[in-house]
């Protein structure tokens, strides 16, 4: 029973949280079109003038400057709105991975997930797709944001027929971003832990690594 509740309360926030951010982005939509109006009802105002002194056209000026400082600042509302709503809120630190695996086991699984899980709660990771490496490898890449001041975090990776494998994220409580001007990626760890299904055996432990820089 209690089971039962605490699944109806995260589906329960999930559709709340997936609501509000698209409650967000559609205001911040609203506003930005609204903004590009009033430059564009401005700016026609300003044209169809016949006689302008030069007060005018200072007082024109720094109105249209006004305007598109405005238009701006709606263009980045909008952007932090939908990172926001895939889960990547740019104010606060995010981890990029990269997950190394045999090619055949990722090809032959289909609705990957990835979740991180920490002693506080669980977010779904943002999967940006396949690399492959052409050595009977393949790269599995995607992102996730970082919500919560803890050391506890796991990715767990779940491959539906195939297992499920964990990733401790080695990273202190306030992890510190990479170098914004080349950020680099981390060694490659192995998983820590490899639970797959009694009939679908998998590859050995070290076919299996990791690695991941904070964005």
């Amino acid at each position: 029973m209690n089971t039962l509740l605490s699944q109806i309360g995260s589906l329960t926030g999930a559709l709340t949280e997936s609501a509000d951010g698209q409650f967000g982005i559609l205001m911040s939509a609203l506003a930005g079109i609204a903004t590009a109006l009033a430059v564009a009802l401005a700016m026609t105002v300003y044209f169809r003038m016949s006689y302008r002194t030069w007060r005018d056209v200072l007082r024109h000026g720094l109105a249209a400057l006004a305007a598109l400082a405005l238009f701006a600042f709606a263009a980045y509302d909008m952007r932090h709105a939908a990172l926001a709503y895939l889960g990547l809120n740019p104010s606060k630190p995010a981890v990029e991975f990269e997950i190394r695996m045999p090619k055949e086991t990722l090809a032959a699984a289909s609705d990957t997930q990835i979740e991180l899980h920490t002693d506080r709660n669980q977010t779904l990771a943002l999967v940006e797709g396949v690399r492959e490496l052409g050595d009977g490898r393949s790269v599995l890449r995607g992102a996730v944001g970082l919500n919560h001041r803890t050391a506890d975090r796991v990715l767990v990776v779940n491959l539906p027929g195939k297992g499920t494998f964990e990733f401790r994220l080695r990273l202190p409580a306030e992890p510190h971003r990479s170098d914004r001007f080349g950020p680099q990626f981390g060694p490659w760890h192995l998983a820590d832990r490899i639970a797959s299904p009694l009939a679908s055996p998998v590859a050995p432990q070290d076919a299996y690594m990791i690695r991941y820089r904070v964005l």
